[in-house]
């Protein structure tokens, strides 16, 4: 809020409507619906605010004590409701927290910048209000789910700063970089996984392919194909969603190469573009069978991308391709970078590709390395569905081939 001037009236009645906001949401919602008794209302929270900031006026002018005596004081009112409350059979701190915190708002409208208690005061009102919605929420949470959460926040609030941000080796490999690499690529596969389980299965197929091409393109292509393997019915449908997810890995491969190097990914992004749009109209067809059921079948194969144990994989093959790549190009030249590459594609190949990115000297080189890379993914997972869907067989080496065909003009570009 530049340019305007909190004065003190200003402050003082801010800190009136914020307790005024607080008392107006306990009376309303009825903190005690049997009994019709609150522990508080819209005056007495107005007032507990109103005497918070008196103490903070206090405190400015040298009263020192008069804080610490003033949440004492709001303290002890707080623990006699409490024990009333408790001697009637009621339980619950929620209403005498919310006076503590009035109190605090109160003070912090005189003695802080003004967003402190205009956030306090607001975000309290509206955990106030939405009691309801929050333990609905807690009760459809998947354990599982919100374990992945806190160990993705290990990885970027307590590994992250606590690596060192310089380089070892000849091969420059630096420990912060590296696993920010690391925190990007399971952010994405995160995300993806998140909007796959809550979406996929009810829009169908089409989503059900893109969301789950931003996770595992690979594991994507075995899942579809192991449908289409226990029933031959599905077996387009499954060849559908394998091709859709293939085709987001350039997307999502581009997204990586420009937040990493965006001097690689202006020499690659319509190569990469062109790519997808050559795997979405490889879809097109006449489907077999309900989208539905088989895009249920892909929701019920994907599991949760972010453990603890793949993000060290992950960092320990992006450091390994990334000396085999250095050692490639120092002994056998730019073939060699080539031949790794098509070597590496037959699996995850976003490490590999996030290393050969991190050096942009060698821009030429590095593109028909992605390139190559990409090609020989495409073909691996056109295999990986024809040994599983044998009843789509020919139709997945068509199209499977001729895509990872249509690589080799844009390695010539």
């Amino acid at each position: 809020m530049q340019g305007f001037e909190w004065t003190l009236e200003l402050r003082f009645l801010l800190a009136l409507g914020l307790g005024f906001l607080v008392g107006l949401e306990r009376e309303s919602s009825g903190a005690d619906r049997k009994t019709g008794r609150v522990f508080a209302g819209v005056r007495t929270y107005t007032i507990i605010s109103m005497y918070g900031f008196a103490c903070a006026w206090l405190y400015r002018i040298e009263v020192t004590v008069a804080l610490p005596v003033g949440m004492l004081s709001v303290a002890a009112i707080a623990l006699v409701g409490y024990l009333a409350k408790l001697k009637e059979g009621r339980v619950g701190w929620t209403s005498e927290i919310a006076a503590l915190l009035t109190f605090v708002v109160g003070v912090l409208t005189l003695l802080t910048d003004i967003w402190v208690p205009m956030t306090l005061g607001v975000v309290n009102t509206i955990l106030l209000s939405e009691k309801g919605d929050l333990e609905n929420f807690v009760d459809r949470l998947n354990k599982s789910e919100f374990l992945a959460v806190l160990k993705f926040l290990v990885v970027t609030a307590i590994i992250l700063p606590a690596l060192p941000d310089q380089s070892y080796t000849k091969f420059n490999l630096n420990p912060t970089h590296i696993w920010q690499i690391v925190i990007l690529v399971s952010s994405i596969g995160f995300v993806g996984y998140f909007l796959t389980k809550k979406l996929g299965s009810r829009l169908g197929l089409w989503l059900s392919g893109i969301l789950g091409g931003i996770v595992s393109s690979t594991a994507v292509a075995i899942a579809a194909g192991r449908v289409a393997q226990r029933d031959a019915t599905r077996s387009f449908d499954a060849l559908r969603m394998s091709l859709l997810a293939s085709s987001v890995m350039y997307l999502r491969i581009l997204v990586l190469v420009w937040i990493l190097s965006p001097a690689i990914a202006a020499l690659l992004w319509w190569k990469c573009l062109l790519l997808a749009a050559i795997g979405i109209v490889l879809t097109l067809g006449r489907s077999d069978a309900a989208e539905r059921a088989t895009a249920e079948e892909h929701m019920a194969s994907l599991e949760n991308p972010f453990e603890l144990k793949p993000a060290f994989i992950f960092a320990a093959v992006f450091i390994l391709l990334t000396m085999a790549t250095a050692l490639a190009k120092q002994f056998f030249g730019s073939a060699g970078v080539l031949a790794l590459s098509f070597v590496v594609g037959v699996v995850d190949i976003d490490p590999y590709i996030l290393s050969l990115v991190h050096d942009s000297s060698q821009g030429a080189l590095v593109v028909m390395a992605v390139i190559v890379a990409m090609m020989s993914n495409t073909l691996a997972k056109g295999g990986y569905f024809t040994v599983l869907a044998r009843s789509r067989r020919r139709d997945t080496i068509v199209r499977y081939g001729v895509w990872a065909l249509l690589h080799l003009p844009l390695l010539l570009i």
